[in-house]
């Protein structure tokens, strides 16, 4: 399973974040830099020119499996883990 930090941020913003989280957690995911918020759009998460916070999840054929709105998602990290091991169970079942 790969995982990745997708924004609307040009990628010198994610640079950036990146490097906070390296230097905050000693690592850091990869952002996608998705200015045009197309990726973004495609999980349901395009908030007029931004986007909700949340996360979600593509099969390997790049189909949304689900995506949740959610900003408080990083402060409930033990739910959100749930929701994301339940949805990758399911998905490995198929």
């Amino acid at each position: 399973m790969n995982m990745y930090i997708v924004s609307g941020d040009t990628p010198d913003q994610q640079l950036q974040l990146y490097q906070a989280l390296v230097d905050k957690f000693e690592s850091s995911i990869p952002f996608v830099s998705d200015p045009e918020l197309e990726l973004i759009d495609l999980f349901g998460m395009k908030n007029g020119d931004m986007a909700y916070r949340g996360y979600g999840m593509l099969d390997k054929d790049g189909n949304v499996v689900f995506h949740t709105i959610n900003d408080l998602w990083g402060e409930e990290f033990d739910e959100t883990v749930k929701e994301i091991k339940k949805a990758y169970q399911s998905l490995a079942k198929q």
